[in-house]
């Protein structure tokens, strides 16, 4: 346990100095290596290119590609018109839009902070200049974004399937419900609050402009459709999957919608590729990370010694959740699944868990850390689109919090809200 120890110490150490995740991560294995002589320090270099040398892998450049593509293509937009058009003039029409749109969005982007960008740069202007206020807005978009990573395709579920080797397309499937109750608990929420503070309504729009602008948003909302139909139709893989995303996404900004045209596109994949790099770089030194810690026996010695103690599986998901909301705080997703699940993994077979629905139990965990400081990127990214402080979006997006806190217990005790529709394609999970 001493190599194990040592990579703990000096990864806090460099997390306490500030050191980004990424380089925090490789540092310290770097590190270890080197105070111990356990490997030669060329088995990292090793060890990083085998880390990203994933078939299920390669579908993350290409959706945060297809995501950049739609951003810049118009299909936001259109989204977020069709959504007013239906709901605007229900109470708290623009915030239930809003969150309408990120359920949407996020089904296209499988990315929270683009969800966040993608929605909020129009609905956080239009929802403060409606009267809902500043830090409700921003904490209403912020949360919604979250469900980016919730709502299949998800970037995070890819990383859980490549940690776990589990499929991707059940934890795709499994992820459907789950977004659809976080998603319908927001809209709750939304109207409850419009009705209490007496917010504005939109006009009501006449329903041919309503059918225009569904029909005008029809080519965006056939996106999911596309990627998930050809999935579990059998037609392509998750991976295959998200080429067939970016070339259309490509084909509908360029020549239906006709908003991105072909002098952006370098700049579109100059954007994509700095996203890439940051996402696959994390993803490669927490991998080498986990590596230490599988080497070291270290997953076994945890699940043994929970198994010894008789801990029950509700106490288990209880001590996860725990656990989960706090390294969220400070950890990437990616990052955070893939040096956590190889650990939990073990426990979790040895005690009658369903390692698929255990992996949208960390995938919520991971949402809402997207909205928890310090590390909160969605706090950040509504910052940065608002222009409110930190401190600010954060007030905001506190209550939020706390319902999907709720959210995220009533998913882990009742785990039929995420398996009943993988059972029922696939038969048998687990």
């Amino acid at each position: 346990m001493g190599i194990g120890l040592t990579l703990f110490i000096i990864f806090f150490i460099f997390l306490l100095l500030g050191v980004p995740l990424a380089v925090c991560l490789g540092l310290s294995v770097i590190a270890t290596f080197w105070i111990h002589d356990a490997l030669p320090l060329m088995a990292v270099a090793q060890k990083m290119y085998n880390g990203l040398d994933h078939f299920p892998l390669m579908a993350i450049p290409f959706f945060i590609l297809a995501s950049s593509i739609m951003t810049q293509g118009g299909v936001s937009k259109r989204l977020i018109e069709v959504c007013n058009a239906f709901v605007g003039h229900f109470s708290g029409g623009l915030a239930v839009a809003s969150i309408i749109s990120c359920m949407f969005f996020a089904a296209i982007s499988g990315s929270s902070p683009s969800t966040v960008v993608a929605i909020g740069s129009i609905m956080i202007p239009a929802m403060i200049a409606a009267g809902y206020g500043e830090r409700y807005t921003v904490g209403i978009v912020g949360s919604a974004g979250s469900l980016g990573i919730l709502i299949p395709p998800s970037i995070p579920m890819i990383v859980y399937g490549v940690a776990t080797e589990r499929s991707v397309g059940k934890l795709f499937m499994a992820g459907i419900g789950p977004g659809i109750f976080m998603g319908a608990v927001f809209i709750l929420t939304a109207i409850i609050v419009a009705k209490v503070k007496r917010f504005d309504k939109l006009p009501p729009v006449p329903w041919p402009d309503r059918l225009k602008a569904l029909w005008s948003a029809l080519p965006g909302l056939f996106m999911p459709f596309l990627v998930l139909g050809g999935i579990y139709g059998g037609i392509f893989t998750p991976t295959e999957a998200a080429a067939v995303a970016v070339f259309y996404s490509l084909f509908v900004g360029i020549f239906v919608y006709r908003d991105l045209r072909l002098a952006d596109i370098p700049k579109v994949f100059s954007r994509a590729a700095v996203t890439m790099s940051m996402v696959l770089f994390i993803i490669t030194s927490a991998m080498l990370f986990a590596f230490i810690l599988t080497t070291e026996g270290i997953p076994g010695a945890v699940a043994d010694f929970i198994i010894e103690h008789a801990v029950s599986p509700w106490m288990f998901l209880l001590f996860v959740n725990i656990l989960l909301y706090f390294v969220g705080d400070f950890m990437e997703p990616s990052s955070a699944i893939l040096i956590l699940a190889p650990l939990f993994l073990p426990i979790v077979l040895e005690l009658g868990i369903d390692p698929i629905h255990f992996g949208i139990i960390m995938t919520v965990n991971m949402e809402i850390g997207m909205i928890t400081p310090p590390v909160g990127l969605n706090l950040f990214v509504a910052s940065g689109i608002s222009g409110l402080s930190l401190w600010d979006v954060f007030r905001g997006a506190a209550p939020f919090m706390v319902i999907m806190l709720i959210g995220l217990l009533i998913i882990t005790y009742v785990p039929v809200i995420s398996l009943w529709i993988p059972k029922l394609l696939y038969g048998a999970l687990f």
